[in-house]
């Protein structure tokens, strides 16, 4: 079961699924993160939203998923770990705020409104396709994102992106370098290759 599966589950059923014998003292401490923190953190989230437990559960979790990626760091000598959790639950969920105000109306589509394709597809492909890059973006930091938007989808140069952006080239080009790395990493470990 992946990491992201896995915090979906409440505090206590995550706790039995993983021998304590087996876990590494990075896996005990996220554990013990997740048992001590997850609900209060979901309250938090859940007052932030407007009661939205759904989308509270979403933040929730990415921001566990965030944690796991910096555990090392994670520790009463680095400053509150309470604080930090909010923190990035706070960021996560204004995020997922301004991406929910730039994307337009959904409309439900009628069986008979489907255009057909003249090779017979639907176009779901293209959909997938489209659902998989949304989510690799999202998984990387919103600065390197802001970058990769700019550069790529809006094709501008460095230079243009920076003066968008109010930001040095350089540090245009170092958040390019390092966006794309984790998204290639992110491709590989999802079994994604490019064809």
């Amino acid at each position: 079961m992946s990491q992201t599966a896995e915090l979906t589950r409440p505090a206590s059923a995550h706790l039995r699924a993983v021998p304590t014998a087996s876990r590494s003292d990075q896996e005990q401490r996220f554990a013990e993160l997740v048992s001590t923190q997850w609900r209060p953190l979901l309250a938090f989230v859940t007052r932030l939203v407007g009661g939205d437990t759904g989308r509270a559960e979403d933040i929730v979790q990415e921001t566990f998923v965030r944690a796991w990626r910096r555990i090392d760091l994670l520790t009463p000598e680095y400053g509150s770990v309470n604080s930090w959790l909010r923190r990035v639950a706070s960021n996560v969920a204004i995020d997922s705020h301004r991406m929910r105000q730039v994307r337009p109306t959904e409309v439900e589509l009628q069986h008979h409104d489907t255009p057909m394709r003249p090779d017979g597809s639907d176009g779901t492909d293209q959909i997938l396709v489209g659902m998989v890059v949304q989510d690799m973006l999202s998984s990387i930091w919103p600065e390197h994102r802001a970058v990769l938007e700019e550069v790529y989808l809006r094709d501008r140069t460095a230079a243009e992106a920076a003066a968008v952006l109010g930001i040095p080239v350089g540090t245009v080009k170092s958040r390019l370098f390092y966006a794309l790395r984790t998204l290639r990493g992110n491709a590989l470990e999802n079994g994604l290759r490019a064809s």
